[in-house]
Protein backbone atom coordinates (compact mmCIF):
# COMPACT_ATOMS: atom_id res chain seq x y z
CA UNK A 1 0.00 0.00 0.00
CA UNK A 2 1.11 3.48 -0.93
CA UNK A 3 1.00 6.27 0.49
CA UNK A 4 1.83 10.03 0.16
CA UNK A 5 2.54 12.36 3.59
CA UNK A 6 2.90 16.24 4.05
CA UNK A 7 3.91 17.50 7.56
CA UNK A 8 1.29 15.78 10.29
CA UNK A 9 -1.14 14.64 7.34
CA UNK A 10 -1.50 11.11 6.44
CA UNK A 11 -3.06 10.47 3.15
CA UNK A 12 -4.61 6.65 1.84
CA UNK A 13 -4.87 6.36 -1.15
CA UNK A 14 -7.59 4.28 -3.54
CA UNK A 15 -7.13 4.42 -6.72
CA UNK A 16 -10.21 4.05 -9.51
CA UNK A 17 -8.84 3.68 -12.71
CA UNK A 18 -10.35 6.36 -15.51
CA UNK A 19 -13.53 5.95 -13.64
CA UNK A 20 -15.71 9.11 -14.90
CA UNK A 21 -12.92 10.07 -17.56
CA UNK A 22 -14.49 11.06 -20.65
CA UNK A 23 -11.60 11.72 -22.91
CA UNK A 24 -8.47 9.63 -23.32
CA UNK A 25 -5.78 12.30 -23.35
CA UNK A 26 -2.90 11.41 -25.43
CA UNK A 27 -0.15 10.92 -22.11
CA UNK A 28 -2.62 8.71 -20.06
CA UNK A 29 -1.93 4.76 -19.79
CA UNK A 30 -3.66 4.48 -16.44
CA UNK A 31 -3.12 1.05 -15.88
CA UNK A 32 1.03 1.58 -15.56
CA UNK A 33 0.47 4.87 -13.76
CA UNK A 34 -1.88 3.67 -11.16
CA UNK A 35 -0.41 -0.08 -10.76
CA UNK A 36 -2.47 -2.92 -10.44
CA UNK A 37 -5.44 -1.40 -8.26
CA UNK A 38 -8.60 -3.35 -6.98
CA UNK A 39 -11.73 -2.38 -7.36
CA UNK A 40 -12.83 -0.10 -4.44
CA UNK A 41 -15.34 -2.23 -2.16
CA UNK A 42 -16.56 -1.50 1.55
CA UNK A 43 -14.60 -4.39 2.97
CA UNK A 44 -11.63 -3.56 0.87
CA UNK A 45 -11.89 0.20 2.17
CA UNK A 46 -11.90 -1.04 5.45
CA UNK A 47 -9.02 -3.60 5.76
CA UNK A 48 -7.21 -1.12 3.73
CA UNK A 49 -7.80 1.88 6.25
CA UNK A 50 -7.15 -0.30 9.34
CA UNK A 51 -3.74 -2.05 7.88
CA UNK A 52 -2.58 1.47 7.69
CA UNK A 53 -3.64 3.37 11.17
CA UNK A 54 -1.89 -0.43 12.41
CA UNK A 55 1.15 0.54 10.89
CA UNK A 56 1.46 4.43 11.04
CA UNK A 57 -1.58 6.16 11.54
CA UNK A 58 -0.62 7.26 15.27
CA UNK A 59 2.29 9.41 13.79
CA UNK A 60 -0.20 12.10 11.77
CA UNK A 61 -2.37 14.59 13.36
CA UNK A 62 -5.00 13.85 10.30
CA UNK A 63 -5.86 10.96 8.31
CA UNK A 64 -7.83 11.57 4.92
CA UNK A 65 -8.93 8.92 2.32
CA UNK A 66 -8.38 9.72 -1.20
CA UNK A 67 -9.82 8.99 -4.71
CA UNK A 68 -7.52 8.86 -7.75
CA UNK A 69 -7.66 7.98 -10.77
CA UNK A 70 -10.26 9.22 -13.53
CA UNK A 71 -12.40 11.95 -12.72
CA UNK A 72 -14.27 11.71 -9.39
CA UNK A 73 -17.37 13.87 -9.56
CA UNK A 74 -17.30 12.60 -13.86
CA UNK A 75 -18.69 9.20 -12.21
CA UNK A 76 -21.95 8.29 -11.78
CA UNK A 77 -24.05 10.08 -9.45
CA UNK A 78 -24.93 6.81 -7.75
CA UNK A 79 -21.36 5.52 -8.27
CA UNK A 80 -19.95 8.91 -6.69
CA UNK A 81 -22.08 8.43 -3.64
CA UNK A 82 -21.43 4.93 -3.24
CA UNK A 83 -17.89 5.72 -2.39
CA UNK A 84 -18.44 8.77 -0.47
CA UNK A 85 -20.57 7.27 2.03
CA UNK A 86 -18.53 4.74 2.62
CA UNK A 87 -15.46 6.88 3.19
CA UNK A 88 -17.90 8.97 5.21
CA UNK A 89 -18.64 5.82 7.69
CA UNK A 90 -14.99 5.93 8.52
CA UNK A 91 -15.16 9.67 9.31
CA UNK A 92 -18.45 8.77 11.50
CA UNK A 93 -15.95 6.01 13.00
CA UNK A 94 -13.24 8.12 14.16
CA UNK A 95 -10.41 5.87 11.98
CA UNK A 96 -10.34 9.34 9.44
CA UNK A 97 -10.69 12.69 9.62
CA UNK A 98 -11.61 14.06 6.29
CA UNK A 99 -11.77 12.52 2.30
CA UNK A 100 -10.15 14.62 -0.68
CA UNK A 101 -10.81 13.62 -4.31
CA UNK A 102 -9.22 14.45 -7.77
CA UNK A 103 -11.15 15.36 -10.71
CA UNK A 104 -11.49 17.15 -13.98
CA UNK A 105 -12.01 20.95 -13.90
CA UNK A 106 -15.23 20.66 -16.27
CA UNK A 107 -16.61 17.90 -13.80
CA UNK A 108 -16.95 20.31 -10.87
CA UNK A 109 -20.16 22.52 -10.93
CA UNK A 110 -22.13 23.86 -8.02
CA UNK A 111 -24.37 20.52 -7.86
CA UNK A 112 -21.49 17.82 -7.92
CA UNK A 113 -19.72 20.61 -5.10
CA UNK A 114 -22.88 20.51 -2.41
CA UNK A 115 -22.38 16.47 -2.44
CA UNK A 116 -18.69 16.55 -1.95
CA UNK A 117 -18.83 19.46 0.97
CA UNK A 118 -22.05 17.22 2.55
CA UNK A 119 -20.54 13.81 2.81
CA UNK A 120 -16.87 15.22 4.44
CA UNK A 121 -14.59 15.93 1.34
CA UNK A 122 -12.42 19.20 2.55
CA UNK A 123 -10.17 18.68 -0.71
CA UNK A 124 -10.31 18.60 -4.01
CA UNK A 125 -7.45 17.94 -6.65
CA UNK A 126 -7.48 18.99 -10.22
CA UNK A 127 -6.26 18.14 -13.16
CA UNK A 128 -5.29 21.12 -15.28
CA UNK A 129 -1.89 19.82 -16.60
CA UNK A 130 -1.19 23.04 -18.31
CA UNK A 131 -2.68 26.81 -18.12
CA UNK A 132 -1.99 26.95 -21.68
CA UNK A 133 -4.93 26.27 -24.05
CA UNK A 134 -3.09 25.59 -27.34
CA UNK A 135 -1.10 23.07 -24.85
CA UNK A 136 -4.45 21.67 -23.57
CA UNK A 137 -5.71 21.10 -27.25
CA UNK A 138 -2.27 19.15 -28.36
CA UNK A 139 -2.55 17.17 -25.66
CA UNK A 140 -6.56 16.33 -26.18
CA UNK A 141 -7.50 17.32 -22.41
CA UNK A 142 -10.73 18.08 -23.37
CA UNK A 143 -10.92 21.73 -21.12
CA UNK A 144 -9.73 25.32 -21.03
CA UNK A 145 -7.82 27.22 -19.08
CA UNK A 146 -11.13 29.09 -17.63
CA UNK A 147 -12.62 25.52 -16.67
CA UNK A 148 -9.85 25.58 -14.40
CA UNK A 149 -10.20 28.93 -12.82
CA UNK A 150 -13.69 28.77 -11.92
CA UNK A 151 -13.50 25.00 -10.68
CA UNK A 152 -11.14 26.69 -8.37
CA UNK A 153 -13.51 29.71 -7.83
CA UNK A 154 -16.06 27.33 -7.17
CA UNK A 155 -14.22 25.10 -4.73
CA UNK A 156 -12.73 27.87 -2.78
CA UNK A 157 -16.12 29.36 -2.18
CA UNK A 158 -17.01 26.13 -0.45
CA UNK A 159 -14.48 26.06 1.57
CA UNK A 160 -12.48 23.68 0.25
CA UNK A 161 -8.72 23.19 0.17
CA UNK A 162 -7.86 23.16 -3.83
CA UNK A 163 -5.10 21.31 -5.51
CA UNK A 164 -3.68 21.69 -8.98
CA UNK A 165 -1.73 18.77 -11.42
CA UNK A 166 0.76 20.38 -13.69
CA UNK A 167 2.85 18.55 -16.27
CA UNK A 168 6.23 19.34 -17.88
CA UNK A 169 6.89 18.76 -21.07
CA UNK A 170 3.57 18.03 -22.96
CA UNK A 171 2.96 18.54 -26.02
CA UNK A 172 3.63 21.91 -27.68
CA UNK A 173 4.79 23.22 -24.43
CA UNK A 174 7.84 25.17 -23.96
CA UNK A 175 9.88 26.10 -21.19
CA UNK A 176 8.29 30.01 -21.26
CA UNK A 177 5.26 28.42 -21.76
CA UNK A 178 5.37 26.11 -18.76
CA UNK A 179 6.57 28.93 -16.79
CA UNK A 180 3.15 30.90 -17.95
CA UNK A 181 1.77 28.37 -16.27
CA UNK A 182 3.35 28.61 -13.43
CA UNK A 183 2.59 32.13 -13.54
CA UNK A 184 -1.04 31.67 -14.00
CA UNK A 185 -1.31 28.92 -10.82
CA UNK A 186 0.29 31.51 -8.60
CA UNK A 187 -2.68 33.88 -9.56
CA UNK A 188 -5.30 31.56 -8.68
CA UNK A 189 -3.80 30.69 -5.66
CA UNK A 190 -4.52 26.88 -5.23
CA UNK A 191 -3.65 25.48 -1.63
CA UNK A 192 -1.36 22.55 -3.29
CA UNK A 193 0.39 21.82 -6.58
CA UNK A 194 1.58 18.21 -7.60
CA UNK A 195 3.67 18.60 -11.09
CA UNK A 196 5.10 15.71 -12.48
CA UNK A 197 7.01 16.23 -15.90
CA UNK A 198 6.18 14.04 -19.16
CA UNK A 199 6.42 10.28 -19.41
CA UNK A 200 6.20 8.40 -22.85
CA UNK A 201 4.38 5.33 -21.22
CA UNK A 202 3.39 2.28 -24.18
CA UNK A 203 -0.17 2.45 -25.58
CA UNK A 204 -0.76 5.65 -26.04
CA UNK A 205 -1.50 8.46 -28.63
CA UNK A 206 2.07 9.76 -26.87
CA UNK A 207 4.05 7.23 -27.75
CA UNK A 208 2.80 6.92 -31.45
CA UNK A 209 3.51 10.48 -31.55
CA UNK A 210 7.19 9.41 -30.23
CA UNK A 211 7.66 6.81 -32.53
CA UNK A 212 6.91 8.86 -35.73
CA UNK A 213 9.14 11.62 -34.31
CA UNK A 214 6.29 13.99 -33.77
CA UNK A 215 6.98 14.48 -29.87
CA UNK A 216 10.27 14.53 -28.00
CA UNK A 217 10.31 14.19 -24.53
CA UNK A 218 12.18 16.36 -22.19
CA UNK A 219 15.52 14.86 -21.15
CA UNK A 220 16.18 14.15 -17.27
CA UNK A 221 18.75 17.00 -17.16
CA UNK A 222 16.04 19.92 -18.79
CA UNK A 223 12.78 17.79 -16.59
CA UNK A 224 14.81 19.14 -13.62
CA UNK A 225 15.94 22.70 -14.70
CA UNK A 226 12.16 23.78 -15.17
CA UNK A 227 10.52 21.70 -12.01
CA UNK A 228 13.28 22.85 -10.06
CA UNK A 229 12.16 27.05 -11.16
CA UNK A 230 8.58 25.67 -10.26
CA UNK A 231 9.31 24.90 -6.92
CA UNK A 232 11.13 27.48 -6.15
CA UNK A 233 8.34 30.15 -7.66
CA UNK A 234 5.48 28.35 -5.91
CA UNK A 235 7.09 27.87 -2.64
CA UNK A 236 7.97 31.95 -2.24
CA UNK A 237 4.25 32.07 -3.09
CA UNK A 238 3.41 30.23 -0.18
CA UNK A 239 2.18 27.33 -2.41
CA UNK A 240 2.49 23.72 -1.01
CA UNK A 241 4.23 21.39 -3.83
CA UNK A 242 3.09 17.94 -2.18
CA UNK A 243 4.71 15.56 -5.11
CA UNK A 244 7.49 16.37 -7.73
CA UNK A 245 7.44 13.35 -9.96
CA UNK A 246 5.38 9.85 -10.01
CA UNK A 247 4.93 7.50 -7.75
CA UNK A 248 6.44 4.16 -8.82
CA UNK A 249 4.43 1.35 -9.49
CA UNK A 250 5.40 -2.20 -10.47
CA UNK A 251 3.56 -1.75 -13.45
CA UNK A 252 6.08 1.35 -14.22
CA UNK A 253 9.19 -1.14 -13.28
CA UNK A 254 7.91 -3.45 -15.69
CA UNK A 255 9.74 -3.54 -18.84
CA UNK A 256 8.85 -2.21 -21.99
CA UNK A 257 6.19 0.37 -20.27
CA UNK A 258 8.07 3.17 -20.43
CA UNK A 259 9.06 3.56 -23.82
CA UNK A 260 11.05 7.55 -22.92
CA UNK A 261 10.68 10.29 -21.07
CA UNK A 262 12.26 11.94 -17.38
CA UNK A 263 11.51 8.91 -15.31
CA UNK A 264 12.96 8.65 -11.94
CA UNK A 265 12.00 7.23 -8.81
CA UNK A 266 13.29 9.98 -7.07
CA UNK A 267 12.63 13.30 -9.15
CA UNK A 268 11.92 15.83 -6.12
CA UNK A 269 15.39 14.27 -4.62
CA UNK A 270 17.09 15.47 -8.06
CA UNK A 271 15.28 18.77 -8.04
CA UNK A 272 16.21 19.69 -4.44
CA UNK A 273 19.51 18.59 -4.77
CA UNK A 274 19.93 21.57 -7.36
CA UNK A 275 18.29 23.72 -5.32
CA UNK A 276 20.63 23.48 -2.29
CA UNK A 277 23.46 23.55 -4.62
CA UNK A 278 22.66 26.50 -6.13
CA UNK A 279 21.83 28.21 -2.84
CA UNK A 280 25.23 26.75 -1.36
CA UNK A 281 27.31 28.31 -4.49
CA UNK A 282 25.72 31.59 -3.65
CA UNK A 283 26.47 32.07 0.27
CA UNK A 284 29.73 30.32 -0.60
CA UNK A 285 29.89 33.50 -3.30
CA UNK A 286 28.63 35.72 -0.37
CA UNK A 287 30.88 34.52 2.08
CA UNK A 288 33.97 34.10 -0.04
CA UNK A 289 34.99 30.76 -1.28
CA UNK A 290 38.67 30.66 0.38
CA UNK A 291 37.18 31.51 3.50
CA UNK A 292 38.30 29.30 6.12
CA UNK A 293 35.83 27.58 8.62
CA UNK A 294 33.16 27.72 6.40
CA UNK A 295 30.07 25.28 8.14
CA UNK A 296 26.84 24.66 6.11
CA UNK A 297 23.57 24.25 8.85
CA UNK A 298 20.77 22.89 7.27
CA UNK A 299 17.31 20.93 8.29
CA UNK A 300 18.04 17.47 9.12
CA UNK A 301 15.62 16.14 6.58
CA UNK A 302 17.57 18.08 3.84
CA UNK A 303 20.67 17.19 4.86
CA UNK A 304 20.71 14.49 1.51
CA UNK A 305 19.05 17.20 -0.66
CA UNK A 306 22.55 19.34 0.38
CA UNK A 307 24.84 16.07 -0.11
CA UNK A 308 22.75 15.60 -3.44
CA UNK A 309 22.90 12.60 -4.97
CA UNK A 310 26.14 9.82 -4.39
CA UNK A 311 27.73 13.40 -2.73
CA UNK A 312 27.84 15.15 -6.11
CA UNK A 313 26.87 18.14 -4.36
CA UNK A 314 29.49 17.91 -1.43
CA UNK A 315 32.57 17.14 -4.35
CA UNK A 316 31.57 19.90 -6.15
CA UNK A 317 31.35 22.20 -3.26
CA UNK A 318 34.86 20.74 -2.27
CA UNK A 319 36.63 21.65 -5.61
CA UNK A 320 35.16 24.70 -4.89
CA UNK A 321 37.05 25.30 -1.71
CA UNK A 322 40.11 24.27 -3.18
CA UNK A 323 39.76 20.55 -2.32
CA UNK A 324 38.97 21.24 1.28
CA UNK A 325 36.36 18.64 3.08
CA UNK A 326 32.77 20.55 3.54
CA UNK A 327 31.65 20.84 6.73
CA UNK A 328 27.77 20.27 6.82
CA UNK A 329 25.90 20.16 9.97
CA UNK A 330 22.14 19.00 10.51
CA UNK A 331 20.47 21.59 12.79
CA UNK A 332 17.03 21.59 13.64
CA UNK A 333 16.81 25.36 14.25
CA UNK A 334 16.88 25.68 10.69
CA UNK A 335 13.62 25.42 9.09
CA UNK A 336 12.83 23.35 5.78
CA UNK A 337 13.97 24.45 2.54
CA UNK A 338 16.93 26.86 4.11
CA UNK A 339 20.41 26.65 4.11
CA UNK A 340 22.85 29.00 6.30
CA UNK A 341 26.49 28.80 6.10
CA UNK A 342 28.66 30.18 9.32
CA UNK A 343 32.38 31.18 9.02
CA UNK A 344 32.93 31.57 13.02
CA UNK A 345 32.59 35.62 12.52
CA UNK A 346 29.48 35.57 10.00
CA UNK A 347 26.51 34.09 9.03
CA UNK A 348 25.12 34.02 6.00
CA UNK A 349 21.30 32.32 4.77
CA UNK A 350 19.21 31.80 2.05
CA UNK A 351 16.24 29.44 1.38
CA UNK A 352 14.34 27.92 -2.01
CA UNK A 353 11.71 30.36 -1.59
CA UNK A 354 14.37 33.27 -2.28
CA UNK A 355 15.83 30.73 -5.22
CA UNK A 356 12.79 31.81 -6.72
CA UNK A 357 14.30 35.43 -8.05
CA UNK A 358 17.40 33.84 -9.44
CA UNK A 359 15.96 30.92 -11.35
Amino acid sequence: MNGCTRKRLLIIPFFLRNRGCRHRCVFCNERIIAGNAPPVTEDFMRQTVSACLAGRGGRYDRREIAFYGGSFTGMPRDEMQDLLDMASALIAQGAVHSIRVSTRPDDIDEARIRILASKGVSAVEIGAQSMDDGVLRKSERGHTTEDVRRAVRLCRDRGLETGLHLMAGLPGESRLSFEASVAETIRIAPDTVRIHPVIVFRDTQLARLYEQGEYRPLSLEDAVTWCKTALARLTRARIAVIRLGLQATEEMEREGSILAGPWHPAFRSLVESELFRDMALELLEKSGADSSGNVFHVAPADLSSFNGPGGRNRALLQSRLGGRPVAARPDPAVPRGALQLRDGRNEYGTSIAEAAARV
